[in-house]
């Protein structure tokens, strides 16, 4: 593992938001596709945690309920400009979300940047021990597969084999040391995302997830994983199916073989 020296204070002229500390600032980055059930409360509850600097980059697809729509009012009439909402033209994927979503927080000057799901199977209370823990780590895993995690009781065995075993997979394929490999709850250091080849990730869903952990892992860094317990959706219709894994599967051995 690395031991860079993280943290590096951020140059102020890079961020046009207001701040008393640019170098603290954290944008929580949250793809959409038809979340207009749960992206009121989501937001409500994130800035109720009262977290210094604290932004959120709603990804949104052109969702045909109007999630992107809802999320620009509420960022105007509620949230005073702390949610900037980027509107895609379709439903393009998981993994381009995620890539457009940091490369605007990075643009912004973000120190730390979140992946984080719109439908609550993220515990958003879960971002204050991820800023605790990223003192000492430049990434950190929100892990269903370390002790004291855990997956909602609801889960259905298929399901629960899709999961754990596409992280047991995926870590036998590539030697990822993370226990969740195909975890959709990070933070990072901002440094992790300048350094890593965001423009030659091609991976979706799950399998974009599976890159970015062989990546960091790749490059050296400090990886620290943090035990959640992974909800059932609230509202909504979940996006995950037996085909997306069965991709997956086998988009693993383009990973290997590409790096």
């Amino acid at each position: 593992m690395s031991n860079n020296t993280p943290g590096a204070l951020l140059d102020p002229g890079l961020n046009d938001l207001t701040s008393d500390d640019p170098a603290q600032i954290i944008t929580v980055v949250v793809p959409t596709y038809n979340e207009s059930e749960n992206i009121e409360r989501l937001l409500e509850t994130v800035f109720k945690l009262a977290i210094p600097d604290l932004r959120v980059i709603i990804v949104d697809d052109n969702s045909p309920d109007g999630t992107g729509e809802l999320a620009e009012e509420l960022s105007r009439e509620k949230f005073n400009g702390q949610v900037e909402v980027l509107h895609r033209p379709g439903k393009l994927g998981l993994g381009p979300a995620y890539l457009a979503g940091f490369k605007r927080a990075l643009e912004k000057g973000a120190a730390f940047i979140v992946e984080m799901d719109a439908d609550f199977s993220h515990d958003p209370a879960t971002l204050k021990r991820f800023r605790e823990t990223i003192e000492d780590a430049d990434v950190v895993v929100g892990s269903r597969y370390v002790p004291g995690g855990s997956l909602d009781k609801r889960w259905t065995l298929l399901r629960r084999i899709i999961s754990k075993g596409g992280s047991i997979y995926s870590r036998a394929i590539l030697g990822i040391k993370v226990h969740d490999a195909t975890a959709g709850f990070k933070m990072f250091r901002r440094e992790v995302l300048e350094r890593l080849p965001l423009d030659e990730i091609r991976s979706n869903g799950y399998c974009f997830q599976v890159e970015i952990a062989y990546l960091c892992q790749k490059n050296g860094f400090r990886v620290k994983e943090v035990p959640i317990h992974f909800n059932e959706r609230v509202a909504g219709v979940s996006k995950m199916s037996p085909r997306i894994a069965i991709e997956a599967a086998w988009k693993v051995w383009l990973i290997r073989f590409k790096y």
